[in-house]
């Protein structure tokens, strides 16, 4: 595999620092850019970010005196790099007129931002789940009039979490999803620090998530009809998203109904044996095993689980069969790792492997 240069934009923020360190040694990437707003361009990586460093790892010294860049020079990023990774924090227009300028500038976008996951040929993909969605990006080109850019992006971080264990089960016939979800500060870009008021604290409001959790794996599950993804009208997909005192890892609750029958150890079989595109094409950033069932009563917690497989892997535990819906069960991912970089990441490494970015 040939070597990439890439960039970060958005490398300040808190998914540009995690951006920056599972990219520091990547075997396919080399970050030749970082690119954030105007207040930090000119100024060295580690001084742009100063306290706001938020990670337990220190910056990586290959990109500490690294100066960074006006990420709205679009020209100037895209001509340094075969593609970019985004994570701006801006408005959501903002987000895509900027991103839709670097995918005309024939620089692809691999963006962690929402602002383009309801648009129809923008594939959002969890390449364990929908590589085949990547399929979709000539009729993107051919909408923008270009030859290599186009834009790809992720998915929201709480539904990675619940999303990955029901796939599986699909063809059961789901009809119906209950998801609660319990979301770390980080992916608010949070620490204890920054928000000392969730310390002992609960927030049952998250602004927009409801809506992404309930509406995006409908277009994930969707298919690819003509010039654009068609989300699928199945499952029914209802959710409660609340803020947790929790630093990383965002865990859920979650019902299904389906309308086939399968026993409880069938369930655990396919998801202990599921593998996806990103398995079978051993990418370096995929976890060996894409989904771990827990048999403890605890289990899976975040302080012992959200770590594994270097934090791409989801576990899962205490399946059992339910009242109201046909079975329950909790599940938890790593936020910014499956949840946000590390799956942006994941989804560059599938799209340089099927092709794409050449």
């Amino acid at each position: 595999m040939k070597k990439y240069k890439v960039g970060i934009i958005g490398a300040t923020g808190m998914v540009g620092q995690r951006f920056s360190l599972l990219l520091a040694d990547h075997p396919w990437f080399e970050v030749t850019t970082l690119a954030a707003s105007a207040r930090s361009a000119g100024k060295k990586y580690k001084d742009a970010v100063g306290e706001r460093w938020a990670m337990t790892s220190p910056i990586p010294e290959k990109l500490a005196d690294m100066v960074i860049l006006d990420a709205s020079n679009v020209e100037e990023v895209a001509s340094n790099v075969d593609f970019v990774f985004c994570a701006v924090d801006m408005k959501k227009d903002e987000i895509r007129a900027l991103e839709e300028k670097y995918a005309k500038a024939e620089c692809p976008v691999i963006s962690n931002n929402s602002a383009h996951r309801s648009t129809p040929d923008v594939p959002m993909i969890i390449p364990e789940i929908n590589a085949d969605h990547a399929k979709i990006i000539p009729a993107q080109k051919k909408r923008l009039g270009t030859k290599r850019g186009f834009i790809a992006v992720k998915s929201n971080c709480s539904l990675q979490s619940y999303v990955p264990a029901i796939h599986p089960l699909m063809d059961l016939g789901v009809t119906k999803v209950l998801a609660c979800t319990y979301q770390a500060i980080s992916g608010a870009g949070k620490t204890f620090k920054s928000w000392p008021d969730i310390v002992d604290n609960i927030v049952p409001y998250i602004g927009g998530e409801e809506e992404k959790s309930e509406q995006e794996p409908l277009k994930i599950w969707g298919k690819i009809e003509g010039d654009k993804i068609v989300n699928t009208q199945t499952p029914s997909i209802t959710s409660q998203c609340i803020r947790v005192p929790i630093s990383d890892g965002h865990t859920a609750a979650v019902f299904v109904s389906f309308e086939k029958e399968c026993s409880l150890d069938e369930i655990i079989s396919r998801w202990e044996n599921y593998k996806g595109r990103a398995q079978e094409l051993n990418l370096p950033s995929a976890p060996k095993q894409f989904l771990h069932y827990f048999t403890e009563p605890d289990r899976p917690q975040i302080k012992t689980e959200r770590n594994l497989e270097n934090g791409m892997a989801v576990s899962i535990g205490r399946l059992r069969e339910d009242s109201q819906y046909t079975i329950k069960f909790v599940c938890m991912s790593h936020n910014t790792l499956r949840g946000a970089a590390g799956g942006a990441v994941l989804m560059a490494e599938l799209l340089c492997a099927e092709g794409y970015m050449d």
